[in-house]
């Protein structure tokens, strides 16, 4: 009797203890408490209902009760085992065995344990066996259905076709993340936040794709963007300029191996239209953000498609009726010569030019929108134009020897950059990505041309604005200044050179 106390103490104290333990380390498995504690309760009353039994005289009685308090015992402490290794131990190493797999050790450990405790208790083991046979039949008989879904959930684990966190598309067309593998079910959740409750016989029965795994190991998934353009324009064009667009800075969730592609599917076949069909195909990394990556990608090629001024196409049945008069087209063009001129303005290198100046400058900016995330310019390139940032922001990124980089500065309209270029030919110093949607023109070598052709004496000014404005980037990078007066020279001399001004 002494010896049933010292073995209820010690699993109160296991428990105490595996319940401080999860509750520190594991709380969402907290639950697993609660079966403990209900079996200890059991455990008491049995030790409970022994002791009044002995009390009254009732020795039969009392060694039922013992056996059945020695059987919750044996019971409780394969849990304390259980939740110990599988709550504890496995998930401090990394491993996550499913829910299935843990109820079918702790199933076996209940078997051995009631054994154990039967062979104590001096009853013929063999006895025992023989009648859970027969009643094994008879409950096979009656729960058919139970017990297939019960063996497709043994075998889906065994073979470890669907493990948890797999995404899969069930033969309906839903696709959905596998949440749970029960004894009876698997639980699926949809995009659209639904749970599915899949028997596992019928998931072993029908046809389901597991999407993102190849050869048993995890893949990207490829995903397509469809889009049309007219026939005016070549599709090797098309299929460049897209293509250059989706894999010239890194998209979020989208793979660089395999890189995006585009092609050219397939030109209309009804008379009525007039355009080819394209696809971009790129390859998803997490599964679960299809739409948000679908919708990045369709804005970084929308933007692309305008700065090539390549129009997505329309039926060529399309009929317009048009209300507006030669005046309203005259205001619209004066609003966009307007737009052009405001955007100038904020140029302070461009401060001391005449308005006439600035109206020939005008005419030569070429309309450039990015989408959030794009690489407007790159470190290195040598690119002859100055851009002004009309609307959005845009980060400058400098990339070290070491291969390190540092954000030198956030450009927010209104703004310019890439003012050396323009005017020395000199190559970019840092990246200058989008971070929103950005509204940029472009001035080329040619377009300033013909202003500084028609009055070079402005030379002097521009090079002591360059020179300010190049030690102001230093100044961010904290990079070693150069003299003013020995910089203000040297691009003085480059321009001329690039210009060709020198007599």
């Amino acid at each position: 009797m002494l010896a049933n106390y010292r073995d209820t103490l010690a699993l109160l104290v296991c428990i105490v203890a595996l319940a401080a333990l999860i509750n520190r380390f594991a709380k969402e498995h907290r639950w697993v408490l609660r079966r403990l504690v209900s079996l200890f309760a059991l455990l008491l009353l049995a030790r409970g209902l022994a002791f009044a039994l002995s009390q009254a005289g009732a020795p039969a009685w009392e060694h039922r009760m013992l056996g059945a308090a020695a059987l919750l015992s044996s019971f409780a402490w394969v849990n304390v085992g259980g939740a110990t290794l599988f709550d504890l131990v496995l998930p401090r190493l990394g491993v996550r065995p499913s829910r299935l797999v843990s109820d079918l050790l702790l199933g076996a450990a209940y078997i051995v344990a009631t054994g154990i405790v039967l062979a104590e208790s001096g009853l013929a083991l063999s006895s025992v066996i023989t009648t859970g046979a027969v009643l094994s039949a008879v409950l096979a008989l009656s729960l058919q259905t139970t017990l297939g879904n019960v063996l497709g959930g043994v075998t889906l684990q065994l073979e470890g076709s669907v493990k948890v966190g797999d995404w899969i598309q069930l033969d309906n067309g839903k696709q959905g993340i596998v949440r749970d593998m029960r004894w009876r079910h698997t639980v699926v959740e949809t995009r659209d936040c639904d749970t599915v409750i899949i028997p596992n016989a019928t998931l072993l029965s029908t046809a389901i794709t597991i999407l993102g795994r190849r050869g048993g190991k995890p893949v990207p998934h490829r995903m397509w963007v469809y889009f049309n353009v007219d026939f005016r324009y070549s599709p090797a064009r098309v299929v460049q300029v897209v293509q250059e667009a989706l894999t010239a800075s890194p998209i979020p969730n989208v793979a660089s191996t395999p890189p995006p592609t585009v092609v050219c599917l397939d030109f209309a076949r009804d008379n009525r239209h007039s355009f080819a069909y394209y696809g971009a195909r790129y390859f998803i990394e997490d599964l679960g953000p299809d739409d948000p990556t679908s919708t990045v990608v369709r804005a970084r090629l929308h933007a692309a498609l305008r700065r090539a001024k390549i129009p997505l196409a329309r039926p060529a049945g399309t009929q317009f009726v048009r209300l507006e008069s030669d005046e309203v087209d005259t205001r619209r063009e004066a609003r966009h010569e307007q737009r052009r001129l405001d955007a100038l303005r904020q140029v302070a290198l461009f401060s001391s030019l005449t308005e006439e100046e600035l109206a020939i400058l005008q005419t030569e900016l070429e309309y450039v929108p990015f989408a959030s995330g794009e690489m407007i310019t790159r470190q290195g390139a040598r690119a002859h134009w100055l851009y002004v940032l009309g609307s959005g922001s845009a980060n400058v990124v400098a990339t070290h020897e070491d291969g390190s980089t540092a954000q030198l500065a956030t450009l927010h309209a209104p703004n310019y950059f890439g003012e050396m270029g323009l005017m020395t030919g000199a190559p970019r110093v840092a990246d200058v990505i989008a971070t929103s949607e950005v509204e940029c023109f472009r001035l080329t070598k040619e377009g300033f041309e013909k202003v500084l052709l028609k009055r070079p004496e402005i030379v002097k000014e521009l090079s002591a604005r360059l020179a300010e404005r190049r030690r102001e980037l230093r100044s961010a990078a904290d990079a070693r200044p150069a003299r003013p007066g020995e910089e203000e020279e040297q691009i003085f001399e480059a321009i001329q050179r690039f210009f060709g001004l020198r007599s």
